[in-house]
């Protein structure tokens, strides 16, 4: 279960080390009068170029009542402007050979185009218009809000592991608004209403709280020169002020049993752990923590090599599949999960009492240089050849301004996670993987019974 930021800035700083190029060697920083901000790195080796345009709202921006009003809006981003009508945008993009689609998560809203270099105008034409003009229409929304609820029935309701996966989110956090599913909750769902959309995009669709984000074979000051003819003249929003809730402290373990049809049993382990904190680009003495975590997290789940792989799949054999997974950058502390599925003839306690043996290893023993080093070497070279994409080295720059850090991070993963000593994984294993910490949830497998698999939604605006 590894996750997403952690799997791909290892890709995008393996390319760092073999590339003639540096992947981050120079990001051109532009501001807008209205605030919008433009991030632009010039990478000439394809005549292409990703555009992303980052707003600062995801599911952790709701509340009870409206969760997955941000991802429902993405959908209606889709649905025309008095411009650009209903299916235009797309079709433009397309017309003009490029790609284009969008993602929800809990800290951001995203949407990107793919395009030969020269058509980036488009880009912009277009985003700046639906970013202030959207028009969103009732009955649209109807149904758009349908295929929607059909989404969460597919990826979540009828995909058990996906479920038990949100409902440890949501019984590991209290007050912290990642107990919210992306998607939203189903009965929030039936009660959306297009007015909520409406003040939902009035309050976060503006200037200043959105990041343009251009990676390709472009010149960054005429990027900025687009950037400025056609995002210029939007007016900026009213100022977004958001109380920042903190989880709680937890008063020990949780546990949580779902019942789901099934054909394997599967465990989840989840322990509260920092992320990554603004304000440590620049410190000689930085938060060392995350880094140790993301190292802990490979020797556990980093290839056949692994601790999981070598000793619970391989060794005993009391896995079929063992995984670990640690987020270590986003708007608020997240969590660090190890996660797997027991094998034939084992049962869940097996597993667990499997995983928990290799905890209490990891604070009782320090891992050894090897391993150590094997881990280093994976985080800066995984995957080099066949992720070599210009949208990646866009997403990371995205990822960091959005949560509230800074591009310029990046540039420093690498020597943060190569100074990472044994004694330090020690420590992050000592301190947050302890039971005031842990979230664990079984999934206890009913009958499969007759019903068949649900196929994917159709009739939507994107495949997110």
């Amino acid at each position: 279960m590894k996750q997403y930021w952690s799997s791909l800035i290892s890709i995008v700083f393996g390319l760092a080390l073999v590339m003639p190029v540096p992947v981050f060697a120079k990001v051109h920083e532009y501001q807008l009068d209205n605030g919008l901000k433009v991030l632009v790195k010039e990478d000439s080796r394809a005549p292409v170029v990703v555009s992303q345009v980052w707003y600062k709202v995801g599911s952790s921006y709701e509340h009870d009542g409206i969760t997955g009003v941000s991802h429902a809006l993405e959908h209606m981003m889709f649905k025309g402007t008095e411009k650009f009508p209903t299916g235009e945008f797309s079709r433009i993009i397309s017309e003009n050979g490029g790609r284009d689609n969008a993602f929800t998560g809990p800290d951001y809203t995203t949407y990107f185009q793919t395009l030969e270099a020269s058509r980036l105008e488009i880009s912009f034409q277009l985003e700046s218009d639906r970013m202030r003009n959207l028009l969103l229409p009732a009955d649209e929304f109807l149904k758009e809000i349908e295929v929607v609820k059909e989404e969460r029935r597919w990826r979540t309701e009828d995909n058990p592991t996906s479920f038990l996966y949100e409902t440890t989110k949501a019984t590991a956090f209290q007050t912290s608004p990642y107990r919210y599913p992306v998607i939203g909750w189903m009965q929030d769902l039936d009660n959306m209403t297009i007015e909520d959309l409406g003040g939902w995009y009035k309050k976060y669709y503006a200037p200043n709280n959105a990041t343009v984000v251009v990676v390709g074979d472009v010149k960054p000051d005429e990027v900025f020169a687009l950037a400025k003819k056609y995002f210029g003249p939007l007016p900026k929003g009213e100022p977004i002020s958001i109380k920042v809730l903190e989880e709680v402290e937890q008063q020990g373990a949780k546990r949580v049993k779902v019942k789901r049809p099934a054909e394997l049993p599967s465990l989840i382990m989840m322990y509260k752990t920092p992320v990554v904190k603004p304000g440590t680009v620049d410190q000689t003495e930085w938060d060392w923590e995350p880094y140790a975590l993301e190292v802990l997290s490979g020797i556990l789940d980093g290839g056949d090599s692994a601790r999981f792989a070598s000793r619970l799949v391989r060794g005993s054999e009391v896995a079929a599949a063992a995984s670990a997974g640690y987020q270590m950058a986003s708007r608020l502390d997240n969590v660090f999960s190890v996660s797997g599925t027991p094998s034939k003839d084992k049962t869940i306690k097996d597993l667990e009492d499997a995983f928990r043996k290799e905890l209490v290893d990891m604070q009782t023993n320090l891992v050894s240089d090897e391993e150590l080093q094997r881990v280093k070497a994976q985080v800066v070279s995984a995957d080099v050849y066949e992720k070599d994409s210009v949208f990646f080295q866009a997403y990371i720059i995205g990822v960091l301004e959005t949560i509230g850090l800074s591009w310029q991070l990046a540039d420093k993963y690498v020597e943060r996670i190569k100074a990472v000593t044994a004694e330090q994984v020690m420590a992050v294993a000592k301190k947050y993987l302890v039971e005031d910490r842990l979230t664990i949830a079984e999934l206890d497998p009913l009958p499969l019974g007759a019903k068949k698999p649900r196929r994917a939604p159709t009739g939507g605006s994107r495949a997110h």
